[in-house]
């Protein structure tokens, strides 16, 4: 491990970056952060995973103060989704620590693609998804939750890839409502989820020192830099990028 003041500033970088393409997207940044802290912190990929979560659950906070007051946060729904997602992150989060490392990063190269697809086909499904009617919403509501909290408590992630285009295309939210809402839903579910990560030892808690105000820091300049740069540029540069990672994990799980 590099001497601490290293690692702190590294982790500030990393934070930095996850944060600025999380705000950027609306998504939490845990996309960015985990192979980085693989990468250059040399974690395992058990503990970049429940690192992650830590400061995901800052980057909600922030987040979602800041949409809250523009008043882009649907708190009926947010709560909704909550409700199950926080019964199924820890289960999630022992999954992940159940699994070989090997099996881990299998599981995490596909998931960057699948959310990479989501990302490339997002303009394309409003017009083959019709949204749910009435109390349909809220089953709607309910199951993103559970799958979420899940995914969230295995990958390490917010679960924004997942929760914004599920409240988009069929709870016809707009874009920075289901952004809004969706940084909610990571605080309790990622707490949740970070906390069975903390009991199974899967935390470097030296790291968050310089990760938890670098992602905090990203995320504003995120929001600030959204408006500047073209919606449809980011994304496919976002969706490609994670399927270049994606196939990188393949690539090295084949290898070991």
């Amino acid at each position: 491990m590099a001497p601490l003041t290293t690692t702190i500033i590294t982790s500030l970088l990393i934070g930095l970056t996850a944060g600025t393409f999380g705000g950027i997207l609306g998504i939490g940044g845990g996309l960015i952060m985990i192979p980085l802290m693989v990468a250059i912190l040399k974690l395992t990929q058990h503990k970049a995973h429940g690192t992650s979560l830590v400061a995901l659950v800052f980057t909600g906070i922030g987040g979602a103060i800041t949409y809250a007051a523009n008043g882009s946060v649907d708190f009926t729904a947010a709560a909704l989704i909550a409700v199950t997602a926080v019964i199924t992150a820890p289960l999630g989060a022992r999954y992940c620590n159940a699994l070989t490392g090997k099996k881990l990063k299998i599981y995490f190269g596909a998931f960057l693609i699948f959310c990479a697809v989501l990302l490339f086909l997002k303009p394309y499904l409003p017009g083959f998804i019709s949204t749910a009617p009435g109390y349909g919403k809220i089953i709607i509501f309910l199951m993103t939750g559970a799958i979420t909290g899940f995914l969230s408590g295995l990958m390490g992630v917010g679960g924004g890839t997942i929760m914004i285009p599920v409240m988009v295309i069929l709870a016809g939210f707009t874009q920075h409502m289901a952004q809004g809402t969706s940084l909610l839903v990571m605080v309790p579910a990622g707490a949740i989820g970070a906390f069975t990560h903390w009991k199974l030892g899967n935390i470097e808690k030296g790291i968050l020192w310089g990760l938890i105000p670098g992602i905090v820091f990203g995320t504003f300049l995120g929001g600030n830099f959204a408006s500047i740069i073209p919606d449809n540029t980011l994304r496919l540069i976002f969706a490609t990028m994670l399927i270049f990672v994606g196939l990188r994990y393949f690539k090295k799980s084949a290898v070991e």
